[in-house]
């Protein structure tokens, strides 16, 4: 079909967050499983995502890659889904920071910690997200003064950022602060995210143990 979604992920992947968007888009999408070090490497997949890496998403003729990305395209691509404030509507300015705020400094914070790089304080202005305790006080406060990033309907901001709060808490990369436990688990909660969350651990689960 000239309009399929297909889907290559691996069940322990991010692959995982766009698995969600994609349930919470509510639309068929085909998932291709690839494994790392062989299928992603391979030469029909790096046409794809020359990273060789996942997720990637292909809708017809257009590919996507990069989490965020391909949530965004999803939440304006199928705008019936409510993922993303319309054009023109005001909540569209703190829709696009939270959800590039989850792109860069969180990524890249959370990316740092977990190969044990703290930024000095004498260089924090050279990186783009300053500090860890930067980022997980801009987001406490945030989420301390709205149930949603961006206004009072659930967005992609949200999905992308409570993903990465909740993969963020369960492996201790983060401290329990009550609002980011509150808010995962409220997330995390929703339908599309249980069935995607079982869909890719019954995935996992069948996967050969190296």
């Amino acid at each position: 079909m000239a309009d399929e979604l297909v889907f290559y992920t691996h069940p322990m992947s991010r692959g995982r967050t766009v698995r969600w968007m994609l349930e919470e888009v509510g639309r068929p999408y085909r998932s291709e499983i690839l494994e790392f070090g062989t299928t992603m490497k391979a030469a029909e997949y790096l046409a794809i995502n020359p990273m060789g890496k996942v997720p990637a998403l292909r809708h017809g003729a257009v590919v996507v890659t990069e989490t965020a990305a391909i949530c965004a395209y999803l939440a304006d691509v199928f705008p019936e889904a409510g993922l993303a404030p319309p054009h023109g509507d005001p909540r569209r300015g703190p829709y696009y920071r939270w959800l590039f705020f989850g792109a860069g400094p969180v990524e890249a914070a959370w990316t740092n910690q977990a190969l044990g790089f703290v930024t000095p304080p004498d260089r924090a202005r050279m990186a783009g997200y300053g500090s860890q305790d930067a980022v997980l006080h801009t987001l406490e406060g945030a989420l301390s003064q709205t149930e949603y990033l961006a206004g009072d309907s659930f967005t992609a901001a949200d999905l992308y950022i409570g993903a990465q709060l909740g993969f963020g808490l369960q492996v201790g990369m983060i401290e329990k602060r009550p609002i980011f436990v509150a808010y995962a688990e409220r997330l995390a909660a929703r339908p599309a995210a249980v069935r995607a969350r079982e869909t890719d651990d019954a995935l996992g689960a069948a996967r050969p143990t190296p």
